[in-house]
C-alpha cells in the first residue's frame, strides 16, 4: 500500500478489509490532520519528535531492514504484523506491507541475516529473504514448544551478540510458582536462528519484555514487570543485568530483590538470587529498552540504555498514575550510574490519564531512534540537533 503523507497510516482502518497481503492505494494527507500533539512530550534541550507513522493500532516491537528504511511492528489485539517503508528518505513512512494477518498475539519480531522472525505465543516464524518478498511473504515455523498460555504470554525476541535468539516466556500468572510444572515459565530462553538446540539462559523472570546488550562488553540487560497486589508503591519494576546463563532474578519469591512474596517467599533464602542492577518505579512498567550507539545524539548517551515505561494501570488514584516516560539510564561496568527522565508528556497529569504510552525502542543508521506507541497508534522519531 503506497501511502504519500506525514500522516499515512491513519487511513489504514478504512482501507483494511481491502487488504489482503498487500495491495496499493493512494491518500491525500496532511500532517495537521493528526490528532497527535507532540507539543506535549517533553525533551531535552537540542532534541525534537516527529511521527514517523501513524494509524497503527497497538503498535508495539519494532525491527527494521539493516538499511532501516524498512520498519517491521507487530503488535497484540489487532493480530498483524507490518513494514514500513521510507521509500524517499524524508524519515517519513509511506509505504505498508501488511507481513501476517490473525495471529496470535504476534508482538515480537527480529531481523537477522536478511530474514525476518515473528513470535507468536507458542511458536517462532521465520520469513527468509523477507526484504525481497514484501508482496507476498511465506513464513516457516521454526520452532512451536513454547507454552500456550496467553497471560504474559506476548514475546519481546531479540538476536544476541552470540547470534542466537532470545525469546522471554512470561509467567502464566500475576505471581506463582509453576516451575515444576513447565521449567521454561519465568524465564528467557534462546535458540539457533534454526530454531534449534533451545535452552533457558536466565530464570525466575516474571515478564521480560525488552532486553539488549552493552556494546562494550556483550552482556545482557533487560527489563522485568513487578508482581501487582502489593500496594502502589511495592514492588519495584527492574532493570537487571545478566552477564552469563544460569542465572535466577527471584520471581515468584522474591521481589525487587529484597521483599519476600507472601506466599512464595519462605520457601528459599534471599541470597539464593540476583538482585535487580537497578529499581525502577513500582508499576511503571518498562518494556523495550535499547543501548544507544549512533553519533547524532551528545556523548553522554553514546553506549547508554534508553527504556520505555509503558505506564501504570493499576494504582489507585489517590496514588496516581507513573511511568508513560522513556528513561536514560547511564551505565559503566556492569553497574547504573545514573537515571533520569528522558521524555514524558504522554501522562496527563492534570486528569491523571494517558494519551498515550511508549513500548519500545530502536535506532535508526542515522542516530535518531524510533519509539512505538500502543495506545495513540503511532510511531515517533526522536533526533537531535546542535
Amino acid at each position: 500500500m503506497n501511502l504519500k503523507s506525514r500522516s499515512i497510516l491513519a487511513v489504514f482502518s478504512i482501507v483494511a478489509t481491502l487488504l489482503c497481503y498487500s495491495s496499493t492505494a493512494q491518500a491525500q494527507l496532511i500532517a495537521e490532520d493528526s490528532k497527535i500533539d507532540l507539543n506535549k512530550i517533553n525533551l531535552p534541550e537540542g532534541f525534537k519528535i516527529e511521527i514517523f507513522a501513524e494509524g497503527i493500532t497497538d503498535a508495539r516491537s519494532l525491527a527494521s531492514s539493516d538499511d532501516g528504511k524498512t520498519v517491521f511492528v507487530a503488535n497484540r489485539r489487532r493480530k498483524n504484523v507490518y513494514a514500513l517503508t521510507d521509500t524517499d528518505g524524508d524519515m517519513v513512512a509511506d509505504r505498508v506491507d501488511t507481513i501476517a494477518k490473525d495471529w496470535t498475539l504476534p508482538n515480537g519480531v527480529a531481523f537477522n541475516n536478511g530474514d525476518l522472525y515473528v513470535a507468536e505465543v507458542n511458536q517462532i516464524h521465520r520469513f527468509k529473504d523477507i526484504m525481497n518478498n514484501l508482496s507476498a511473504p511465506k513464513s516457516e515455523i521454526i520452532y512451536d514448544g513454547y507454552p500456550t498460555e496467553r497471560h504474559h504470554g506476548w514475546k519481546f525476541i531479540a538476536f544476541g551478540p552470540d547470534g542466537k535468539l532470545y525469546v522471554p516466556v512470561g509467567a502464566p500468572c500475576n505471581v506463582c510458582d509453576k516451575s515444576e510444572e513447565n521449567e521454561v515459565f519465568a524465564s528467557i530462553t534462546r535458540m539457533d536462528p534454526d530454531g534449534s538446540n533451545v535452552e533457558i539462559y536466565a530464570k525466575g523472570v516474571r515478564n521480560s519484555v525488552g532486553f539488549d546488550w552493552d556494546p562494550e562488553t556483550n552482556k545482557m540487560w533487560f527489563t522485568d514487570n513487578g508482581r501487582d497486589l502489593l500496594g502502589d508503591d511495592i514492588p519495584s519494576c527492574e532493570l537487571n543485568y545478566a552477564p552469563e546463563a544460569g542465572m535466577h532474578f527471584g520471581f515468584p519469591y522474591w521481589h525487587q530483590g529484597d521483599i519476600p512474596d507472601p506466599d512464595f517467599g519462605s520457601l528459599f533464602p534471599q541470597e539464593n538470587f540476583t538482585s535487580p542492577a537497578y529499581k525502577l518505579e513500582p508499576h511503571s512498567a518498562p518494556l523495550g529498552m535499547r543501548f544507544y550507539t549512533g553519533t547524532m545524539f551528545p556523548k553522554r548517551y553514546q553506549n547508554n540504555l534508553i527504556i520505555a515505561q509503558h505506564g501504570s494501570w493499576n494504582r489507585t488514584p489517590e496514588a496516581g498514575h507513573i511511568g508513560y516516560q522513556l528513561r536514560f539510564v547511564e551505565i559503566d561496568n556492569g553497574k547504573v550510574v545514573s537515571s533520569e527522565v528522558f521524555a514524558d508528556g504522554w501522562l496527563n497529569k492534570g486528569t491523571n490519564k494517558g494519551w498515550g504510552k511508549p513500548v519500545d525502542i530502536m535506532q535508526l543508521p542515522d542516530g535518531s531512534i524510533l519509539v512505538s506507541d500502543d495506545v495513540a497508534g503511532a510511531i515517533y522519531r526522536i533526533s537531535y540537533s546542535n
